[in-house]
């Protein structure tokens, strides 16, 4: 989706996570053409997922959605009137043990994600694949596709619940969630022709 030129790259937290869903949406599509894109999709999908769960987590201060230690000491600082420490946002996989506790429903008609048999086994993949790439060192790795489709899909509907379901995003624009439904959709569909196109060379 184009944008309008300015001088300034202006984001927040909503557009940091549907911005990335809409590139994990792109990259998916790509890998249809080149299967090296899986690299920039995982990175994507992760900063996706990432963002979704922050959105979920961001009611009021925000500190839900940082390290537990650096909460402490920013609420310190804030209630004793000092200056307030750096904020550091929680890892990947703190996350989202968060958004899977009752301390994640922020609201009445909020709730924490339950997750299927997969879906732990999954978010612990995708930030080992994530890390792997954005940490690369030299070597040489070779990474099997064929599971890359259900792995990605299994994270994507965490933040699709979030989305969806768990009642703590409210969104401050409604092109916000139209650009999210519409990344989520591509993302699960280009996802789906790849997982069949995997299984028929196995099949074959």
């Amino acid at each position: 989706m184009g944008r309008k030129s300015s001088t300034f790259l202006r984001t927040d937290e909503y557009e940091e996570a549907v911005s990335a869903l809409e590139a994990a949406a792109d990259f998916v599509e790509s890998v249809l053409r080149d299967q090296y894109r899986w690299k920039w999709a995982l990175i994507a999908t992760h900063n996706a997922v990432q963002g979704f769960m922050v959105l979920a987590l961001r009611r009021g201060s925000g500190l839900l959605a940082l390290r537990d230690d650096v909460a402490a000491k920013w609420l310190k600082a804030y209630n004793q009137k000092k200056p307030l420490p750096r904020e550091k946002l929680d890892n990947f996989l703190n996350l989202y043990a968060k958004v899977k506790t009752d301390e994640a429903a922020g609201y009445v008609h909020s709730k924490p994600f339950v997750p299927g048999r997969s879906h732990d086994w999954s978010m612990k993949k995708l930030n080992q694949f994530r890390n792997e790439f954005i940490h690369f060192v030299p070597k040489g790795w070779s990474l099997e596709l064929v599971g890359l489709p259900a792995i990605s899909l299994d994270c994507l509907s965490v933040a699709r619940f979030l989305h969806d379901e768990g009642g703590n995003i409210m969104w401050n624009k409604v092109t916000f969630r139209r650009r999210a439904d519409r990344a989520f959709r591509r993302a699960a569909n280009a996802l789906g022709q790849l997982d069949r196109a995997y299984k028929a060379q196995i099949d074959a």
